[in-house]
C-alpha cells in the first residue's frame, strides 16, 4: 500500500508562511486526486485542499486565498504554501488521496502528519 510522509510543518508567528511537502516512493495519483487534510485534537479531519492530476484545485473556505496547493509528478511530491497564516491554522496537517475534489472521501491510510503551530 502506498505510503505518504509529510513534512514542513513547525511554530510560526500570525502572519507567517509555511511550506508543507507531501512525497510518496510511488506515483502521487494513481487515478485520484491528492488532499491535504488537517485535524485539531477532538474534531474530524477537516479537508483543506485538493489537486488533480491535470492541475484543477479546489480549497476550503477558511483558507482559499491564503494556501496553494502544488505537485510535482516528476518527483512524486505535493506541496501546500501556507500564507497569512492564522491561530486557526493550528493543526497536524496530513496528505492522502481523495474520491472526489470537495469531499471528505480519502483512499488509504494515513500517514503521521505534521505538525503546524501558529502563535505568538
Amino acid at each position: 500500500q502506498v505510503q505518504f510522509v509529510e513534512s514542513g510543518g513547525g511554530l510560526v508567528q500570525p502572519g507567517g508562511s509555511l511550506r508543507l511537502s507531501c512525497v510518496t516512493s510511488g506515483s502521487l495519483f494513481n487515478g485520484y486526486i491528492m488532499a491535504w487534510y488537517r485535524q485539531v485534537p477532538g474534531k474530524q479531519r477537516e479537508l483543506v485542499a485538493t489537486i488533480t492530476r491535470g492541475g484543477v484545485t479546489n480549497y476550503a473556505d477558511s483558507v482559499q486565498g491564503r494556501f496553494t496547493i502544488s505537485t510535482d509528478n516528476a518527483q512524486n511530491t505535493m506541496y501546500l504554501q501556507m500564507n497569512s497564516l492564522k491561530p486557526e491554522d493550528t493543526a497536524v496537517y496530513y496528505c492522502i488521496r481523495n474520491f472526489d475534489g470537495t469531499q471528505y472521501s480519502p483512499v488509504g491510510s494515513w500517514g503521521q502528519g505534521t505538525q503546524v503551530t501558529v502563535s505568538s
